[in-house]
């Protein structure tokens, strides 16, 4: 393989092979599995893999399971791109998958009993796939245990209920079950509009406890059909991840099994609210006490204002990974609560980062701007890679805004994305943390995305020019 930089960014504790016992237990207790998804996440975070009957379960655990390298070489339609050198340029070989300790579970919506289970992707088996973003994300976090640091993190994830029968490729808000109307508005944190979905949500709940998931509270966002879902913090950066990813299949599935979709797509409807994903964060020392904790009222800790100076230093460099889909930038507007530059404040939600007004044993950063349709694994691994970078190079923030954002004549993030993918291709910082190489696979597999479709011929162009000259 031509790319061998990253892979020596690695260290074995990096390679973390699960005990096959773990398999044996699970099937002693659930004797009745019949089959076993395994779930592998590709670069845009898509959900890939195979269904395997039960008795290859061992072996996936004691010899591991193949799967093709070009998985993280693909397009968001799932075509590899050859230009990033892992399809035929390696003659589309595998590479051995093996599974996430924890994360073998029943999957309550198959109406047979199936199980699923987590992989990591490897080069063998003292060496991660440099491209794999689990594997990015642990390689840092590891770095965060040498400083004496834990991350604590948590996602937040909005997304839409669509019906499922509407005509076109358009979506449209789903029909009422009890008014039988389709709704034309929403009240944010509407109370009625739980209640209207009240039988969907609780399902989507029970299945995501039933799956081990810290599902906590949903809200009624801000347009029809739109709602949030918090997942509960946790010390464990990789498990937040996990958690999210599993989150997405849990309300996809149990959304179907009521005869409704769902998008998590950043911007569905040009005139309502985006789907954005929210991630807090904060840092515990090796007591366990919060390093971002003010130690006086009105004051802020140097690993706070560190790691807020790295996250707005950084911000257009990584911005790619917070929106790594053309579609991503339409989501930014000021009506839409989407921050369209580097800033921060206190309890402030026009701001890309906000400090939340808890009790200051929970001060964290909220960060505001990626959609759900980020990785969220690879959108960790930034975040974290620039709170890095601020803490260690002592980087000050600049002055927190008091009042609307939008108002101030900031210096605007990148606002598409091909000069997002130029910030992030130019980006040291992003390179040293993320790796070189595959900052070239993710830069290359983006442009070649934004080529086809700058390619393609719009019905809005035949509007306009077909007959305006």
């Amino acid at each position: 393989m031509r790319y061998q930089t990253d892979r020596e960014m690695f260290t074995p504790e990096d390679a973390q092979l699960p005990d096959p016992n773990e398999a044996i237990e699970f099937l002693e207790q659930n004797p009745d599995i019949e089959f076993v998804d395994l779930l592998l996440l590709d670069m845009n975070g898509i959900v890939r893999g195979k269904r395997v009957e039960k008795d290859k379960l061992q072996k996936a655990y004691e010899q591991g399971i193949a799967l093709p390298i070009s998985i993280y070489g693909m397009n968001i339609k799932g075509t590899p791109v050859e230009e990033t050198g892992l399809g035929l340029e390696i003659g589309e070989s595998d590479a051995i998958c093996y599974p996430v300790a924890g994360s073998l579970t029943r999957q309550p919506w198959q109406k047979r009993p199936i199980a699923q289970l987590m992989l990591e992707m490897y080069e063998d088996r003292e060496t991660p796939l440099f491209a794999d973003p689990r594997m990015i994300l642990r390689r840092i976090v590891r770095q965060f245990k040498a400083r004496g640091l834990t991350p604590v993190s948590a996602y937040e994830l909005e997304f839409y209920l669509i019906d499922s029968k509407a005509p076109g490729n358009a979506p449209l808000p789903p029909v009422s079950p009890i008014t039988g109307k389709r709704p034309e508005n929403t009240q944010v944190y509407s109370l009625d509009e739980l209640d209207e979905y009240a039988e969907l949500l609780t399902q989507i709940i029970e299945a995501a406890r039933e799956q081990g998931l810290p599902a906590d509270t949903i809200v009624a966002e801000s347009a029809p059909g739109q709602f949030e879902i918090n997942l509960k913090h946790t010390d464990d950066a990789l498990a937040a991840c996990d958690h999210s990813i599993l989150l997405k299949r849990v309300i996809k599935q149990v959304a179907h099994d009521n005869d409704l979709d769902t998008t998590f797509m950043a911007k569905p409807y040009a005139d309502q609210a985006g789907n954005g994903m929210h991630l807090h964060i904060s840092l515990l020392d090796d007591d366990g006490d919060n390093v971002f904790e003010p130690k006086a009222e009105g004051e802020m800790t140097d690993m706070l204002r560190y790691a807020l100076g790295g996250m707005l230093a950084l911000m257009p460099q990584y911005l790619a990974i917070m929106c790594p889909n053309i579609n991503s930038y339409r989501r930014f507007a000021p009506d839409f609560y989407v921050p369209n530059a580097a800033t921060w404040g206190i309890e402030n939600r026009t701001t890309a980062l906000r400090i939340p007004g808890d009790v200051p044993a929970a001060t964290r950063i909220e960060h505001r701007v990626a959609g759900t349709d980020a990785n969220p694994y690879l959108m960790m691994a930034a975040l974290l890679a620039s709170i890095m970078y601020g803490i260690d190079n002592k980087i000050e923030p600049s002055e927190p805004v008091v009042g609307n954002a939008y108002d101030l004549e900031n210096e605007p993030l990148p606002t598409n994305l091909r000069d997002a993918l130029r910030e992030l291709s130019a980006s040291d910082a992003m390179r040293q943390f993320l790796g070189t190489d595959f900052v070239d696979v993710f830069v290359t597999c983006k442009e070649k995305e934004l080529e086809e479709f700058e390619q393609h011929v719009t019905a809005l162009e035949y509007d306009w020019y077909l007959h305006a000259f």
